[in-house]
């Protein structure tokens, strides 16, 4: 999709007051709305100037929209970055989108950055409750599996007294459950907006991605390599989990790569725990080591019967060495 320069659309400078957004908004309004306006293009026009409008006049969506804009240029193409709004702290319980439908049908740009259809921005029943807050947390795997206290970081986007957008910051120590889950909502009470009592922060917990694991629900997925004789007679080998944690590992007589092997409950801690599935990976020593050349040469000598391509396609049809 194309960058959309909202204010290039509004022809406000990047640091405009919030009155100074409001006045462009108000001008071009009544130079391209369609019940006056003699331009060919007006409706087009005001629905550009209408999306560009709710985002910027908007203090959540602004800092957002700034966050992921920064050196992009109208036109050219884009894709927000995953986990862009981490850290930031919006009102409300999801994305910084909330009450988007209320202006009507925007462009895919803004669809994929705030989303279509939010519920509009609510407190909790209770006269003078403060409203909950949302935010996005990322941790690393490592984390993750430990749990305990961590220390999060957050932005909230507010206006400053000159009525330009600026992003107050707080730090918080957070305790998280060992196992934590992608997609977690942990729930700080009293940490959200003001009032009487205060409103909660929900904090949503998502992964970094990691070089050698993948999380899949509660599962713990990752690659065992193993050497040709561990996988052709068999062997129990150590593996290291994210954690620095070490378990021991049976693999079968005659496992091929590709065979997978699941290990119940020693996934991610939790009620139930998940499960560690392991592929195995047959890494053979390098032909250009003297010893490994000769015990080689030896079983091509001894073996030639053997032939890979016959054994698995066999295996294939059998449905093994994937298993």
């Amino acid at each position: 999709m194309e960058f959309k320069d909202y204010y290039q659309v509004l022809g406000v400078p990047r640091d405009a007051t919030q009155e100074d957004v409001k006045k462009a908004f108000r001008k071009l309004a009544r130079k391209f709305h369609p019940d006056v306006s003699k331009e060919p293009d007006a409706a087009t026009r005001m629905s550009e100037v209408n999306e560009a409008h709710a985002v910027l006049s908007d203090p959540e969506r602004r800092a957002a929209y700034d966050q992921i804009g920064r050196g992009h240029q109208a036109g050219e193409r884009f894709t927000p970055p995953p986990d862009w709004d981490a850290g930031f702290e919006f009102r409300g319980g999801g994305r910084p989108g909330a009450g988007a439908a209320d202006y009507g049908d925007f462009s895919e740009f803004f669809e994929n950055i705030f989303g279509r259809a939010s519920a509009p921005r609510r407190n909790r029943p209770g006269a003078g409750r403060g409203e909950d807050h949302h935010a996005k947390i990322v941790l690393d795997l490592e984390d993750a599996l430990r749990g305990g206290v961590h220390r999060v970081s957050l932005r909230q986007p507010q206006l400053g007294a000159d009525g330009r957008v600026v992003l107050g910051e707080r730090t918080l120590d957070v305790t998280l459950p060992p196992g934590v889950r992608p997609g977690r909502m942990v729930r700080l009470a009293g940490q959200g907006g003001a009032g009487h009592p205060p409103g909660d922060l929900l904090l949503e917990v998502q992964l970094r991605e990691h070089a050698h694991w993948r999380v899949d629900g509660a599962d713990l997925i990752g690659e065992l390599p193993v050497a040709p004789w561990e996988a052709a007679l068999g062997s129990v080998v150590p593996l290291t989990l994210p954690d620095g944690s070490t378990l021991k590992v049976r693999v079968p007589a005659g496992a091929q790569s590709g065979r997978r092997l699941t290990l119940r409950g020693r996934g991610l801690p939790g009620s139930p725990p998940g499960d560690l599935d392991l592929v195995l990976r047959v890494v053979l020593p390098s032909a250009l080591e003297p010893r490994a050349k000769e015990i080689y040469e030896r079983m091509a000598r001894e073996l030639p019967d053997f032939d890979a391509r016959k054994v698995a396609a066999a295996e294939a049809e059998r449905g093994e060495g994937a298993a």
